[in-house]
């Protein structure tokens, strides 16, 4: 069964294609278009650039989410997990990267740095109520259930 949708890509000179690692894998790995190694020092970040922009068919989003073995071994994490990339963008994908580790870490050329998933996308019709049904939660916010 193949329920894959269609994505065209453009990458630029250099660039790599995303690419799944497993066949049970919902991410696409991406890597870094770079010319040279690159360092991000403790507890700052930087925008990796991938080299690929895509048209993203209506109705979904790709996500940029964080790699697990970079944020175990490095504390190497994506800034705004997750990144959101909208249908209508047509940019290149750059990869916000945060050192929250205290050494300086180094992003090689072809370095996997992110992974991309496509997510469908319901858009919400806000509309301008009164007041909302009550629920057992009400307003309890963060924290409300205990640490």
């Amino acid at each position: 069964m193949n329920d894959r949708q269609k994505v065209p890509t453009i990458l630029k000179q250099g660039a790599t294609s995303p690419l799944y690692a497993s066949l049970g894998a919902s991410g696409a790995d991406v890597t870094a278009l770079l010319e040279a190694p690159l360092t991000i020092l403790p507890k700052k970040s930087a925008l990796i650039p991938t080299g690929i922009s895509v048209e993203i068919p209506q109705g979904y989003e790709i996500q940029v989410r964080p790699r697990s073995g970079l944020a175990l071994k490095h504390q190497i994490t994506v800034l705004n997990t997750p990144g959101t990339i909208d249908s209508d963008y047509r940019g290149e994908i750059g990869v916000i990267l945060m050192n929250h580790g205290e050494e300086p870490f180094i992003v090689t050329p072809g370095m996997r740095v992110a992974q991309l998933v496509l997510a469908a996308v319901v858009m919400a019709d806000f509309v301008t109520a009164e007041e909302l049904v009550t629920t057992s939660r009400g307003s309890g916010g963060f924290g409300h259930t205990g640490l």
